[in-house]
């Protein structure tokens, strides 16, 4: 075994194989108690679990777990006026999500509306502000095959 010492701790090193838990960095292990991972199947497999209808109304804003990893309560962030047809859904949510993790993750849905108009308009301003000033930096390369490249590729990420 080797000792390292540090003035605040002392850390013993054992050569060869480490547990997986040990190699994981301190933040990944705290997002992954958290149910990190469940949050993000969630969201990359929304419109299949809910279905097209629901889940062009609407997407998932958080997750709040209780102690044990289950009962959780799913957050969806729903646009005005649509509140009506997700929250009669809201049981049919819960079982989807359920049988496709296969355990009782989710207990309970709240529900934050969300003003999509306003949404979209902060959205298009801030896009405006991020492409003008990729185009300035853009302008100010010297190789002209490289610049030009990078405007044809900032236009097409602007379609």
């Amino acid at each position: 075994m080797h000792h390292k010492q540090n003035n605040k701790e002392s850390k013993t090193y054992v050569q060869g194989l480490r547990p997986f838990g040990n190699t994981l960095p301190r933040g990944l292990k705290g997002i992954l108690k958290k149910n990190g991972y469940n949050y993000s199947e969630i969201i990359s497999k929304w419109s299949i679990l809910v279905g097209k209808n629901i889940a062009n109304c609407s997407h998932p804003k958080s997750i709040k777990m209780k102690k044990g990893n289950s009962n959780g309560t799913l957050i969806l962030a729903v646009n005005r006026g649509n509140e009506i047809n997700v929250e009669y859904s809201k049981k049919e949510i819960i079982q989807k999500i359920n049988s496709h993790f296969g355990y009782k993750l989710i207990d309970e849905i709240k529900l934050k509306s969300i003003n999509s108009e306003n949404l979209n308009s902060k959205n298009k301003e801030i896009k405006n502000k991020f492409n003008k000033s990729f185009q300035n930096k853009i302008d100010k390369i010297e190789n002209k095959s490289i610049r030009e490249s990078l405007s044809e590729l900032l236009k097409e990420a602007n379609k």
